[in-house]
């Protein structure tokens, strides 16, 4: 095995490496700010969370909570969870000042099987959606697992983009869901991806309480 060659604090006392880390973080800390100054713009943001790992809600309905400590009021549109009651629901309607959730999924599409019922329910969601994102009311909207309507073209993609680019300017949007459509991506200001590395599912173990929903 190849030896490490000794770091530059390797080489130093104690006292010595405290007052070169002091220095650096003072260093960081200077260019941060430098960086910060230039970061003026306040806005709403259209932030999209897709990818095949889990957490693309989860993550969504953290900055839900986080909005509410705020003292926003949020919108909420489930556009294929809706048949199923889920821990978030539960303690977000104790807020009904604060929060309006729209649960109007039936379930995944291998649920219903009934395509025609599928972009029934999706384009009545969305009429519900653009209405929420119309109310400068609603400083947050989520749009929750819309990206599986657009992924199978029950809703149009550029009549969506269109209104989510339009808008009201300090209003945040939220889209969730595996597959989020180029157009989106392409429009949004903020896109994370999450990435699976493991899942218990693979391993037998279904979805739980407190977990998955």
């Amino acid at each position: 095995m190849t030896e490490r060659a000794p770091k530059k604090t390797d080489l130093m006392s104690e006292e010595e490496r405290n007052a070169y880390h002091a220095e650096k973080m003072r260093k960081k800390k200077e260019a941060r700010d430098k960086i910060l100054a230039t970061k003026t713009e306040e806005r709403g943001l259209l932030i999209v969370h897709t990818g095949k790992g889990k957490g693309k809600s989860t993550a969504a309905f953290g900055m839900v909570f986080r909005a509410l400590g705020h003292g926003f009021r949020v919108g909420i549109v489930q556009f294929v969870k809706g048949k199923w009651g889920t821990g978030e629901r539960d303690v977000l309607e104790k807020f009904p000042d604060q929060v309006t959730i729209k649960a109007m999924g039936e379930g995944f599409t291998w649920d219903t099987q009934d395509r025609a019922r599928d972009i029934a329910a999706a384009k009545q969601a969305w009429e519900t959606a653009k209405q929420m994102i119309a109310d400068e009311n609603y400083k947050m909207v989520l749009l929750d697992e819309l990206n599986i309507c657009l992924r199978y073209d029950y809703l149009d993609i550029d009549e969506v983009v269109e209104v989510l680019k339009n808008k009201p300017r300090d209003t945040h949007v939220i889209v969730t869901g595996r597959n989020a459509k180029d157009e989106l991506i392409e429009a949004a200001d903020l896109v994370t991806e999450m990435t699976m590395v493991k899942h218990p599912f693979r391993e037998g173990v279904k979805a739980q309480a407190g977990i998955e929903f």
